[in-house]
Formats: structure tokens, sequence, C-alpha cells
């Protein structure tokens, strides 16, 4: 034999080689999703505008820099040169009025920054 052939042999062999592999065992554990998004989430911040319902921040700060709804909630925007607010407001149940549930505050470059200061930054 010469290489070859030796080596057609082998590249041939290589191939169905891999022809003849079990595949791998599927899972029987059944598939869980994620909460759904229309679920609202668990009150877990702390500062002066959690818990308030949308006309509180409109009083606070004036028109919105945007107004957003996103699914089931609201997302408003306000804007400075200081910073950046924005408010997510859920209802606590079916029927109710939706309130301040998350706050997050950022200056204008991205870097996070206390909410309670943006506040009083924003404040008109």
């Amino acid at each position: 034999m010469t290489i070859k052939e030796l080596l057609a042999i082998a590249a041939a062999t290589g191939l169905l080689a891999g022809c003849t592999a079990t595949p791998p065992p599927r899972s029987t554990q059944p598939v869980t999703t994620s909460r759904p998004l229309a679920t609202p989430p668990r009150i877990v911040q702390n500062n002066s505008l959690v818990g308030q319902h949308a006309n509180a921040a409109l009083s606070l700060f004036g028109k919105p820099r945007l107004d957003v709804a996103e699914g089931a909630g609201r997302k408003l925007q306000f804007a400075g040169a200081a910073c950046i607010l924005d408010i997510y407001y859920y209802a606590p149940k079916a029927g109710a009025d939706a309130i301040a549930t998350h706050v997050d505050a950022r200056t204008p470059d991205g870097r996070d920054t206390n909410v309670d200061s943006c506040v009083s930054a924003l404040r008109r």
C-alpha cells in the first residue's frame, strides 16, 4: 500500500466515525420560563420618589424628556445639566394606579449617581 492509499483510508475512517456517534441524550426536565413582564417588580429601593404616583414627579420636574409605555409599565425620564433620572411605574395590583417602583439616576456621561441628589438638581 502506498502512503496516498493509507491517507485516503484514514480520512474515510475519520469521516465515517463521525456518522456513527450517538447524539447527546435529551433532557427530560420541563422547560421553565421567567415571570411574565406584566407582573410588577417588588419595591426594593428607598428614595423620595418610590411609592409616589407619576403626578408627583410631574409637579416636581415639569414636562418629562421621555414618557414611554413599556409593557404594563411606564417610564418617565427627566434630564438636566447635572443628571438624567428614569422613573419606572407599575400598578401594584390589577386595577390600581401605577406607582414608582424603581428609579435610576446617572450623569450625562452615563455614570451612576445618587437618586436624591439628582432629584434635588432637577427640581424646578
